[in-house]
């Protein structure tokens, strides 16, 4: 894929990411300095997380300052502007789903560039889409999503599968990896508006 476009994604799911955590802390009711250490959380936990596995340290975020300054820039941005928001728990919902396509491509994309089988960059797309908010709802004192009964984790997963599917068509790759995006937030999108789930793991 285009290095640029990849970039262009990885930002983009940054800063998506990054105002999921914001929102998400401000209606926690954090203090500034809380609502900044949520934002860089959330925004770089799934990366760090993938780096890591594949053994590309120092990880992305520590090798220069943009990421450190997009993220700082998201988190101010979310406390001047997110009182006019009047629905956050809607635009939170929308940045994490928008978040979680976005990432999930990168994580997918970075496996391929170390080599991986598909069935691994499945996997850690999947980790990068979902750690951060992993990392977050702990801070936060939450059941994370993908424990719960939610689509989440599975959106990354049938993304991925869609991914490696269109790849034997010989379609763009660019434009194989805007229809996964594309993908994973319809079906968090649709899960939520129709209220499908996982079955529970337990009798009520």
């Amino acid at each position: 894929m285009n290095k640029f476009y990849l970039d262009i994604i990885e930002t983009g799911g940054t800063i998506a990411f990054g105002l999921s955590g914001a929102f998400m802390a401000m209606e926690k009711r954090l203090d500034p300095f809380g609502v900044i250490i949520i934002t860089f959380v959330t925004a770089i936990g799934g990366g760090t997380v993938r780096d890591m596995l594949i053994g590309k340290t120092p990880v992305t975020w520590l090798q220069d300052n943009s990421t450190a300054l997009i993220i700082l820039g998201t988190a101010i941005a979310a406390l001047l502007f997110g009182k006019y928001l009047k629905q956050l728990s809607k635009t939170m919902f929308f940045f994490d789903s928008l978040g979680l396509g976005l990432f999930t491509v990168v994580g997918i994309e970075k496996g391929q560039e170390a080599g991986l089988s598909s069935l691994i960059c499945i996997a850690l797309g999947t980790t990068t889409g979902c750690f951060g908010g992993v990392l977050r709802d702990v801070l936060l004192n939450n059941i994370p999503l993908i424990f719960r009964k939610e689509i989440y984790a599975s959106a990354c997963i049938a993304g991925g599968i869609l991914y490696f599917g269109l790849l034997q068509t010989g379609i763009l790759v660019e434009y194989i990896t805007t229809i996964t995006i594309v993908f994973i937030v319809l079906i968090r999108v649709f899960a939520v508006r129709y209220k499908i789930s996982l079955p529970a793991s337990y009798n009520k």
